[in-house]
């Protein structure tokens, strides 16, 4: 081996070793930040698919994590992704103490989008919350079903229902 070509080969392992080190520190810092690249990537392709399956919702601003949705069937719908202890979370609020069906049904199509189980369980979940308030058991109701956590409250002009799931299911 002649001197330039042994000049060469070490070179190109010192390069070597230097984009190694710089891609395990680019790797480190992300892990030690918390952060990840496709994060974000991910809820906007919930709500757009959201958007593509459900009639008449529109998607609105992005804040903290929470994509703004609106449909004429509620007063207010909110999509969350990826908090300290859940998932995904769905918020709706109905315009009324007592929701409609439509209310219901805007509910378990996106429920059952959002965490991939069969409509019938997120329609079934959401109304059994929704009825158990009352005189007995108060105006705010938690509960699980079919691995969901449900948690419905209602003052004396609206009823709202947040469904989301643990990170650990």
């Amino acid at each position: 081996m002649t001197k330039n070509m042994l000049t060469i080969s070490i070179c190109s392992f010192r390069s070597a070793r230097f984009a190694t080190a710089l891609a395990l520190l680019a790797g480190l810092a992300l892990i030690v930040s918390g952060t990840s690249p496709a994060h974000a990537d991910h809820c906007d392709d919930l709500a757009a698919q959201l958007k593509g399956q459900i009639d008449g919702l529109k998607i609105g601003i992005t804040a903290a994590n929470v994509i703004y949705l609106s449909h004429p069937q509620a007063r207010e719908i909110t999509l969350g992704c990826r908090g300290r202890n859940f998932t995904n979370e769905l918020y709706a609020k109905a315009d009324s103490r007592k929701p409609k069906p439509e209310f219901f049904e805007l509910v378990a199509n996106a429920g059952a989008i959002v965490f991939t189980i069969p409509k019938p369980d997120v329609l079934t979940g959401a109304t059994r919350c929704i009825k158990q308030m009352g005189l007995l058991r108060g105006d705010n109701v938690k509960m699980r079903y079919r691995r969901l956590d449900m948690e419905c409250t209602r003052t004396r002009t609206e009823a709202a229902i947040a469904i989301s799931r643990g990170k650990d299911e």
